[in-house]
C-alpha cells in the first residue's frame, strides 16, 4: 500500500494539472475572455507557465525514492509535449477553438524554459 501511496503522492500534482489545462481547453471561444491589446500575449503567456508547471510536475513524479530525477528533465519535457498534442487534438472538439501547431511549439517552449531554469536553480545550490 505504501508503494501505490508513494506513486500517488508523485503524480497527483501531474494529473491536477492535467486536468487544469483540460478544463481551460474546454471552454468555447466565445466564452473566452478578451485582453484587448494583450490578448495574445495573454493566452500564449497562459500557455507557456502552464506547460512550464505540466512539466515540472512530470520532473516531480518522475523522481526516484531519494528525490532525484529518474530520467531527467528530457523525459518531464518529452511527456509535456506528448500532452500538449493531446490536447490541441482535444481543442479541436471545442467549438471555435482550433488546434495548431504553433500552441504545441509555444507549450515545449514554456515546457524548455522552466525546466533549464530548474536546472540552473538547484545546480547554484
Amino acid at each position: 500500500m505504501s508503494k501505490t501511496l508513494g506513486l500517488l503522492r508523485r503524480w497527483l500534482p501531474a494529473i491536477v494539472v492535467m486536468v487544469a489545462i483540460f478544463a481551460f481547453s474546454s471552454v468555447p471561444a466565445n466564452e473566452l475572455p478578451n485582453f484587448a491589446w494583450a490578448d495574445t500575449l495573454v493566452k500564449k503567456g497562459g500557455h507557456m507557465l502552464g506547460y512550464g508547471f505540466l512539466a515540472l510536475t512530470f520532473l516531480w513524479a518522475l523522481r526516484d525514492g531519494r528525490g532525484n530525477p529518474r530520467h531527467g528533465a528530457v523525459a518531464a519535457w518529452l511527456l509535456t509535449v506528448l500532452y500538449a498534442c493531446t490536447d490541441e487534438f482535444h481543442q479541436f472538439f471545442v467549438p471555435g477553438r482550433h488546434s495548431t501547431i504553433v500552441d504545441v511549439g509555444i507549450d515545449a517552449l514554456g515546457a524548455a524554459i522552466a525546466l533549464v531554469v530548474w536546472s540552473w536553480a538547484t545546480r547554484r545550490n
